[in-house]
């Protein structure tokens, strides 16, 4: 059976396609919603010998564009991947590709899959998904709301500001608190109607530095990559697709660079695990303890938190796989 690769570059109205089999077809623009997607399998069928091909939609994450067509794409029993967009740019440029259309990036992405064959993705479950939703409108909302009492503070006082002004960024704030108050219900009605959810939270929420506002992110991503490695990937793995992975610059004698992250993930996701951290390890409990010996050998102190919110994912990681309960003796090492 040989597989047929579908590259698709995604945007918030359209997408381009293009398929890598025996030969490169440029498959065109199609709208991005259901129609669209009917006209995409269309064409695909006609190059599908239903018999003999596999279809392999390669697609990079897009803000959530994509999510639809992702949906649509495991409906037909096509595989599904969604590579790092950095990982597709750089290979493509190591090929000398350096122009950037649509027709061209779904091209790469078509190639990328023909040569690099990365492994299908499982979709998400259900319930998992539709707390990844919830969670991100509550994030929306929360900014929303800090953004209108920004603009209130600033102007409240201010001469010549007409009171109708006032009024409305009140009433806008008191209608977000009232959506933000119905989203806080749905997540814990959601919780509660599905068990395993609620015991990874609490499962998590036992270690240093995992509050209530990263635990159920922090739930998310467990849950993703549980997804795509199909249960076997490994804590360095995790770092790695967050972002919070090591990247050393040594050449020779005289090239050398400070150690940093490669910042190649959820940069949101970092954002909690640091601040978790951050506060962590001002505790009593084995994360400080991390912390305080790496700064013993002489670490810089936001290096050392970088590292205390790495082991952090870590310990999360082993918790969530192993279904196991916090042990701070077992994981002060």
């Amino acid at each position: 059976m040989s597989t047929l690769w579908l590259g698709v570059d995604m945007s918030k109205a359209d997408f381009m396609a293009e398929v890598v089999a025996d030969q490169e077809v440029t498959l065109g623009k199609f709208d991005n919603e259901t129609t669209g997607f009917e006209q995409l399998a269309a064409q695909v069928a006609l190059l599908e010998p239903a018999a003999t091909n596999t279809v392999h939609l390669v697609i990079e994450p897009t803000g959530g564009y994509e999510l639809a067509l992702v949906a649509f794409a495991y409906e037909q029993g096509w595989q599904v991947s969604l590579p790092n967009p950095k990982q597709v740019r750089d290979w493509a440029k190591g090929r000398g590709q350096r122009a950037k259309t649509d027709g061209q990036d779904a091209r790469i992405l078509a190639r990328y899959g023909a040569t690099c064959q990365p492994q299908p993705q499982a979709p998400l479950p259900c319930e998992v998904s539709e707390l990844d939703s919830l969670l991100k409108r509550r994030r929306d909302l929360e900014q929303l709301m800090q953004q209108e009492q920004n603009r209130l503070q600033e102007l409240r006082g201010r001469p010549g500001i007409a009171a109708p002004v006032l009024d409305s960024l009140a009433q806008v704030l008191e209608a977000l608190q009232e959506a933000l108050c119905q989203v806080e219900e749905a997540i814990a009605a959601h919780l509660r109607h599905h068990a395993h959810l609620q015991q990874a939270m609490t499962r998590l929420l036992a270690l240093p530095g995992i509050g209530p506002k990263i635990v159920l992110p922090l739930v998310v991503l467990l849950y993703r990559w549980q997804t795509l490695t199909n249960g076997d990937g490994s804590a360095k793995g995790l770092t790695a697709m967050v972002g919070l992975d090591p990247k050393t610059h040594v050449s020779g004698r005289s090239v050398f660079r400070h150690p940093a992250i490669s910042k190649m993930g959820n940069a949101e996701m970092r954002r909690l695990l640091y601040m978790g951290a951050l506060s962590a390890v001002h505790g009593h409990n084995p994360l400080h303890i991390f912390y305080e010996r790496l700064v013993g050998r002489g670490k810089a102190r936001k290096l050392a938190v970088v590292a205390a919110a790495r082991k952090l994912l870590t310990w999360a990681w082993v918790i969530f796989s192993r279904q196991s309960t916090w042990n701070p003796e077992f994981h002060a090492s």
